[in-house]
């Protein structure tokens, strides 16, 4: 069933779709925003230099300690650098004497050329700012240690690669709604135990948990955001809720700037989600996915609901008579036995079982690693920016914002497929010209603006594209491999990060690259403006096969609006009934009069009938607002009575006696 075909009886988005999407999912995307960015912000790293306790117990000013005990690491450079993992090896107790006997006001002498530098022995000493802590310096993740905080974020990541990928699964299988509260459920428990952990392996294994739930805990609020509204509605709901993953970022810069402990910043980023647990009374699961999943009582009590809330009414009868006219749509495919969906299982082999369907599922996932890779690599290379962390990640949040200014006309105009074309091109280009003139400060900075407004682009345009060309029955099951092998970028980057910033550019220049080619390949999938959602695999392989060149143009028109199950326009209704009336008469006479008719040919002959009282045009509005007339003149006109598909052929059978 076509649940955008029902959309215009029960409102493609009234009342109940708005509040739905501004008071439940507009806040559901929050979670995967704040636990994805701020374990940046808990291991942050400050300065710090090797501890020496000969001179703990002097009050002397840091700058004077380090240049009794700290070797210069760079004496080219104007700004003296001292080095963060040696110490000198001399007795800088008598050194220390002599100096203050000589007054103690002079800069302190140098040790002798020769004197031996040893890696730090006792510690270090951090220069914290009042009221910060940080997970580098409780741990001493510094120096040979420092890789430490860089495998947090590889395992952070390949937590999310798992959980992303058994999302799907939990997601198609067990519906929407149950997935988002599991995976709440996990994110809440890890969430709070990140700030109670007492060693860096229980803190490493919190982060872990957290990164199971990210970002998969932010389909569901998107899914349903596209699943609940018609196909006019998709681009908006869209564009609001990547606005307000933008906002959480900026959100999080505000919190994180003024909660500098990072246990209290561990709570401040969990314990407010803990109340998202009332969602559960007004969550909806997608009627879309139960039609799907042949779960049709609980569909009907959600659209009755979603169209009463809009101010609409069903009839009593109004999904049994979308399931008779659904069954005899199914006779006329050819499709005498349909299994039922309840005992379906999809899996991600079905990804790959037909060509077409597996050709756009190899695109997209391509598209999507590419996507990844490269906004991980920017925000990697933000560093180089200077400044201050807290404004930088804040600035970047805000960056995002005049992307949508362009993203919702564009969308709307041009068609899903040539703004994600556009977006990752201009990307891919700054990308590639950030590290050809990385010397410019300004010239980098302008680049960084433009690869960033380009990657935010096609991050709004490739999730809505995907879950418009994935058909519902492993919709979840497709963004989800592909969101898992979006994820192997940010767990590669870190430890390409990690070799050295001058290590970067090779790196930008083949992310730079990818996405480039990412947008070429973006032009062969097909549009998706303006079409209905695929419900099954057959439609899924359907959907865009036969591509012309007309159809690599941009600005597709917009079709004519659906009017749901029954037209208003009596009328032409009745016309149009009675022509094919007609039509099926003269059709059954010519029948009975050929001699050479064998019964076995009663199943073709029969579908010819029907197909000349139905028509055959798939988007033809006088077949939506005929289908019921219809199935009565074949189902013997009796309202009062529920007939089967093997009922409709009998009635046939016996209508077109004659001819068998």
């Amino acid at each position: 069933m076509d649940f955008d075909e029902i959309l215009p009886d029960i409102g493609e988005f009234g009342k109940y779709q708005k509040m739905i999407l501004w008071l439940v999912l507009l806040p559901g995307v929050m979670p995967c925003g704040f636990h994805a960015y701020n374990q940046l912000f808990m291991t942050t790293e400050p300065e710090y230099w090797c501890q020496v306790p000969q001179l703990q117990r002097a009050n002397l000013s840091d700058d004077v300690l380090k240049a009794f005990s700290i070797p210069l690491q760079n004496t080219t450079t104007m700004e003296r650098s001292y080095d963060r993992c040696h110490r000198y090896d001399y007795n800088i107790t008598q050194a220390l004497l002599d100096w203050q006997e000589d007054g103690g006001t002079g800069p302190p002498p140098s040790p002798p050329a020769d004197t031996p530098i040893i890696p730090c022995d006792h510690g270090w000493t951090f220069r914290l700012p009042e009221y910060t802590t940080s997970v580098v310096a409780d741990w001493d993740l510094v120096c040979e240690r420092n890789f430490l905080t860089t495998l947090a974020l590889v395992l952070l990541g390949v937590g999310g690669l798992i959980g992303n990928y058994i999302f799907g699964f939990i997601q198609d299988g067990l519906g929407r709604r149950p997935a988002f509260f599991m995976y709440l459920t996990i994110l809440c428990v890890f969430g709070l135990a990140t700030a109670w952990a007492p060693t860096f392996n229980w803190w490493l294994a919190c982060r872990i948990g957290v990164g199971f739930t990210v970002p998969a805990i932010m389909s569901t609020p998107f899914v349903l955001s596209i699943e609940l509204v018609g196909p006019t509605k998709r681009t908006y709901t869209t564009v609001v809720m990547n606005v307000g993953y933008s906002c959480t970022l900026i959100l999080l810069a505000c919190v994180a700037y003024f909660v500098r402990d990072w246990k209290q910043l561990s709570h401040a980023s969990i314990i407010p989600f803990f109340a998202f647990f009332l969602f559960w009374w007004v969550l909806p699961e997608s009627p879309r996915w139960l039609l799907a999943a042949g779960r049709n009582e609980e569909a009907e009590a959600i659209m009755r609901k979603v169209a009463s809330v809009n101010g609409r009414s069903l009839p009593q009868d109004y999904m049994a008579k979308l399931k008779r006219k659904f069954e005899v749509e199914q006779y006329m495919a050819g499709k005498d036995e349909d299994p039922d969906p309840t005992t379906k299982s999809y899996g991600v082999l079905d990804l790959f079982k037909t060509p077409y369907l597996c050709r756009k599922t190899i695109i997209i996932t391509f598209i999507w690693f590419t996507n990844t890779s490269v906004y991980v690599g920017l925000s990697y290379y933000a560093p180089s920016l200077g400044g201050d962390a807290y404004f930088n990640f804040f600035l970047a949040g805000v960056a995002e914002l005049p992307t949508y200014l362009f993203l919702w006309p564009a969308m709307e105009y041009w068609g899903r497929r040539w703004t994600l074309c556009f977006s990752m091109i201009v990307g891919g280009s700054a990308c590639i010209a950030t590290v050809l003139t990385q010397e410019d400060p300004v010239v980098t900075l302008v680049l960084y603006c433009v690869g960033k407004f380009g990657i935010s682009s096609s991050f709004v345009a490739l999730p809505l594209m995907a879950s418009e060309l994935y058909p519902t029955v492993v919709r979840g099951i497709g963004l989800s491999v592909s969101a898992v092998a979006g994820m192997i970028g940010p767990v590669v980057i870190p430890l390409v990060n990690y070799l050295g910033a001058e290590m970067m550019v090779l790196p930008l220049i083949i992310m730079g690259v990818l996405l480039v080619l990412g947008g070429v390949f973006s032009l062969f999938l097909p549009e998706t403006l303006h079409q209905h959602l695929p419900q099954t695999l057959e439609e899924g392989e359907a959907f865009g096969k036969n591509l012309t060149l007309k159809d690599f143009t941009c600005c597709p028109r917009k079709p004519r609006k659906a009017t749901g199950m029954c037209g208003s326009d009596t009328a032409a209704e009745e016309v149009v009934v009675h022509s094919r009336e007609v039509t099926a008469r003269r059709l059954l006479q010519e029948e009975t009069l050929n001699s050479s008719f064998k019964k076995g040919h009663c199943r073709s002959a029969s579908t010819q009938t029907t197909s000349a009282v139905f028509g055959q045009g798939q988007d033809d509005p006088e077949r939506i607002c005929a289908s019921e007339s219809c199935s009565e003149i074949l189902l013997g006109n009796d309202d009062s009575k529920e007939t089967s598909a093997s009922d409709t052929i009998n009635l046939r059978s016996s209508y077109m006696g004659t001819v068998v």
